[in-house]
């Protein structure tokens, strides 16, 4: 895709902290030395068939999109290994702990990226990817700050493009107004289909869910948290 051909960023800018607390030497050492093993290189092309980013077999590829602690990523991979993963997290802090569990377990079937994920959603193939998780994106709660939420117009067509037929787009949030937005955006859009017939389809946890520290904190402050699943079509 050429820079005339690229869609403009949804939010013009990456909107959020890039680092926490320093980190511990063993966490910036895999950084330094596992990421870069890890990391795409969005300067090369991509291939045609994304399966050979892995040095394993894998038959479908997933993205995450701002996995934050890395539960769901980590839990994820090691119960699919021929699934390939590519996480995307922009916090230092949360890039370098799953470095650490990415190499504790010797998972082969992961690959990262630390920046924007527009820049690797644009990067992609068209009809290459299996499914994309957004679980628990930063809400921006305050009205004036709705325009910096990853659901957008733009991002929406980014998903539907490097999506295969009838690939799926999951989310999970804890909070109403970012649900209720992304079910309008996703409507509006025309070229998602809500998977839900009755409310436990989205009060229920997606199968395999093991659960995320976001979510733990919702259910200490009293909140509920909405799944929700869309498939492409068109």
């Amino acid at each position: 895709m050429t820079d005339q051909q690229r869609p403009g960023r949804a939010t013009e800018a990456f909107f959020g902290r890039r680092k926490g607390k320093p980190l511990r030497e063993r966490q910036a050492e895999g950084l330094a030395v596992v990421l870069p093993t890890l990391k795409l290189d969005l300067d090369a092309a991509a291939p045609a068939r994304l399966e050979e980013l892995f040095p394993v077999p894998v038959s479908e590829i997933r993205l995450e999109i701002g996995f934050g602690g890395g539960e769901h990523l980590i839990h994820r991979a090691a119960e699919c290994p021929q699934t390939g993963f590519i996480g995307v997290e922009p916090f230092v802090n949360s890039m370098a702990k799953l470095v650490g569990r990415v190499t504790e377990l010797g998972l082969k079937n992961i690959r990262l990226y630390d920046d924007d994920a527009t820049q690797v959603l644009d990067w992609l193939p068209a009809g290459s990817v299996d499914r994309i998780d957004l679980l628990y994106p930063d809400p921006w709660p305050k009205r004036k700050h709705w325009k910096r939420r990853f659901v957008s117009q733009v991002n929406l067509e980014r998903f539907h493009r490097v999506l295969k037929p009838g690939g799926l787009f999951q989310f999970a949030s804890d909070i109403d107004t970012y649900v209720n937005w992304t079910l309008i955006h996703c409507r509006d859009h025309g070229g998602f289909e809500w998977l839900a017939g009755q409310s436990s389809d989205w009060l229920t946890p997606f199968a395999g869910w093991p659960g995320t520290r976001y979510e733990a904190k919702a259910r200490r402050e009293g909140r509920s948290s909405a799944y929700l699943s869309f498939r492409k079509i068109g």
